[in-house]
């Protein structure tokens, strides 16, 4: 049982290291890393200015965006809300409601970002954990005379610390995914309001 989990923990912790090119115990994920995003790679609207950034701090722009900026929140609903809004609303109004909705889902992800990160290290500190433990339990295999209780119990405290390394291996393939639908729903979210933009005259 050892060894077959042993092997598992090779093909599971590595591989995600390797994806992402050099060894970075920050970042675990297949996905490429990118610490942040940006306004101009998700808008193709008027530019953002101060004025912009005041009117984006308005109360009913500001919850607009934390609803519209929600995962559960469908993109048929956003879109509906979106089109509520936009009747009667400025070229700045839509700018400024896509500006807060941005920085909704930028917090978002950051926090998703930072989470990955704490991930990444308590694998790494597992990790460690159980290749000690491997050692310990190859000298207690070469020691005489063999303590056949303790080495029972380390073998199943082996056993278990694997498996949670794995299941959490697992676990991070679907965590890693999810910055990626974060930066999706701001591009998609991006056209949906540049959509409803005022022709200028």
């Amino acid at each position: 049982m050892i060894r077959f989990l042993a092997f598992a923990v090779l093909l599971a912790w590595p591989v995600a290291g390797q994806a992402a090119g050099p060894v970075d115990p920050d970042w675990p994920c297949v996905q490429r890393r990118q610490p942040q995003l940006s306004v101009a790679q998700l808008w193709s609207g008027p530019p953002v200015d101060a004025a912009i950034e005041a009117r984006a701090k308005a109360p009913e722009i500001r919850r607009l965006a934390e609803v519209i900026a929600l995962r559960r929140t469908s993109m048929n609903q956003a879109e509906r809300l979106v089109e509520e809004f936009a009747q009667g609303a400025t070229r700045e109004d839509l700018t400024a409601l896509f500006l807060a909705t941005f920085g909704q889902i930028q917090t978002a992800r950051d926090r998703v970002m930072a989470g990955i990160t704490r991930y990444a290290h308590q694998q790494e500190a597992l990790d460690s954990q159980i290749e000690d433990k491997r050692h310990r339990f190859q000298e207690m295999t070469e020691a005489e005379p063999q303590d056949f209780d303790a080495m029972d119990d380390l073998e199943e405290e082996i056993d278990w610390a694997t498996r949670i390394f794995v299941d959490r291996q697992q676990a991070l393939t679907y965590v890693c995914e999810t910055p990626v639908i974060l930066e999706q729903r701001a591009f998609a979210l991006g056209r949906t309001i540049a959509a409803k933009l005022p022709r200028q005259p």
